[in-house]
């Protein structure tokens, strides 16, 4: 690119920030507006992203003004009415989404692409973590904050590896060029973009057939999706059990300890220990174990990787294990936001605690996605024993008439279930007691935890 500054509206999603940090370790200035600050936006601020908050033309830097010098990055989460999006086009400057940006870094690489309606976040994170062990390092674009590093950002001036999550919202994974593909779920979502579910496997089998001749699509078994790739790329399947191309022998579960053997065309790597030990992780690290190998990582990278991960923030995040006796309460985060996700968080957190007690706040997220899918998300939610429900997160979106949060609420069967507002939610926790509790969505229920970690261990502070 012979850009030497580069503009980004929305920058203070989690997607545009690994861009600003690239390109930022690239000596590009970068700035940008976002609508709220945040803990992102501080650490990119202190990093030496110039960003700023009100929608003011004003705001934008005199030496990005000239066409010629700054690109302009945008999130589709940014509506056509801003101020400072509209000022850059008027001014003609050339003015692409946050994935056109990505799909660049592909052709420019040999890029691993990780799409799904679930998964990918945690697959692109284990094979990015796999990859940092190899001599030659990797490019890493993720979707949440990989625990081990504390950024969604890997840099190495000795790789041409990128490992990249491909986003179906809006249909961004379109500018991707993969050279490796993983397509871990296609469990129908966003349907405001897609209409229905036929539109969204076509979403997907579009995107097969974005991927380099010469290059691999690792598939997930059983899914609804026909490939349409060209000539000339391999096509695989894998699964976390006894079937696909890639799979697994001899899963063995222990205190706290997730053990198990894959197996794939020509390859055996015996006895991975899962860092993560919860078995939503096993497809995933069958996935990240097959792209790993084909990007030139070693079994025993492989093995150190599963074993070292962390696990990416906000993707079945433990915050508090309790004890066996149930004396003191475990938490867990989970980003789930579809009714299968959702439903395998609490099967997983079923296996980890049996016999326990089981209350998940689920904040929903979208007024669309609750429309589309409240009778799945209440079957789901039934899985546990109490179920909590605050109102909806709106995000982008505008109420719906009709859609709430009793949408779903009404059809759980769960032997206890409330309505609490989210302001009322500590309130609730304090008059409580819970054996273990699951935050679940992806809405920004994350940002009380802090808070209700402090209230179920009785600490003051931090």
């Amino acid at each position: 690119m012979t850009y030497k500054s580069l503009y980004f509206v929305g920058a203070g999603g989690i997607g545009m920030a690994n861009l600003e940090r690239y390109f930022l370790s690239r000596g590009a200035r970068v700035a940008g507006y976002d609508r709220t600050p945040s803990l992102l936006t501080r650490a990119l601020r202190s990093e030496g992203a110039e960003l700023v908050f009100d929608d003011d033309p004003a705001l934008i830097p005199a030496e990005m003004l000239d066409p010629q010098g700054t690109l302009v990055v945008y999130t589709p989460a940014v509506g056509e009415e801003n101020r400072i999006l509209s000022e850059f086009r008027r001014r003609g400057h050339e003015v692409i989404k946050r994935a056109a940006l990505l799909g660049h870094i592909t052709r420019s690489n040999d890029a691993i692409c990780v799409a799904g309606s679930h998964g990918k976040t945690t697959t692109c994170s284990m094979i990015a973590h796999i990859l940092s062990l190899t001599p030659q390092g990797c490019n890493a674009f993720l979707g949440g904050i990989l625990r081990n590093t504390g950024s969604n950002l890997m840099i190495s001036d000795r790789s041409r590896t990128a490992v990249i999550e491909a986003d179906e919202y809006d249909r961004s994974f379109h500018h991707l060029t993969p050279h490796i593909a993983v397509v871990t779920s296609t469990d129908p979502d966003h349907l405001d973009i897609y209409g229905d579910e036929a539109g969204y496997l076509e979403g997907f089998a579009h995107f097969t057939s974005l991927i380099r001749p010469g290059g691999t699509l690792l598939l997930h078994t059983g899914l609804k999706l026909h490939p349409r790739t060209a000539p000339g790329v391999t096509v695989e399947t894998y699964s976390g059990g006894d079937s696909g191309d890639w799979h697994t022998e001899n899963i063995r579960w222990g205190h706290a300890r997730l053990d198990f053997d894959i197996i794939g065309p020509g390859t055996e790597i015996r006895d991975i220990r899962l860092g993560v030990p919860v078995e939503i992780n096993i497809d995933n690290a069958v996935a990240a174990a097959a792209a790993s190998l084909k990007a030139g990582a070693t079994a025993k990278e492989i093995k150190e990787g599963l074993l070292t991960f962390k696990g990416a923030a906000r993707r079945f995040e433990i915050w508090l294990e309790g004890d066996e006796k149930g004396t003191s309460p475990a938490l867990i985060d989970d980003y789930a936001h579809s009714p299968a996700e959702v439903a395998a968080s609490i099967r997983s957190v079923r296996k980890l605690f049996p016999g326990k007690k089981l209350s998940v706040i689920f904040q929903p997220h979208l007024y669309t996605r609750t429309r589309d899918f409240a009778p799945e998300f209440a079957e789901a939610l039934s899985l546990a024993d109490e179920v909590i429900m605050p109102e909806i997160y709106p995000a982008r979106e505008e109420p719906i008439p009709g859609v709430d949060s009793n949408l779903i609420l009404k059809d759980v069967k769960s032997p206890e279930k409330k309505y609490c507002e989210r302001k009322d939610l500590l309130n609730l926790i304090k008059n409580s007691n819970f054996e273990v509790l699951m935050t679940l969505g992806a809405a920004d229920i994350d940002r009380l935890l802090p808070d209700i970690r402090r209230i179920l261990t009785g600490s003051s502070a931090e």
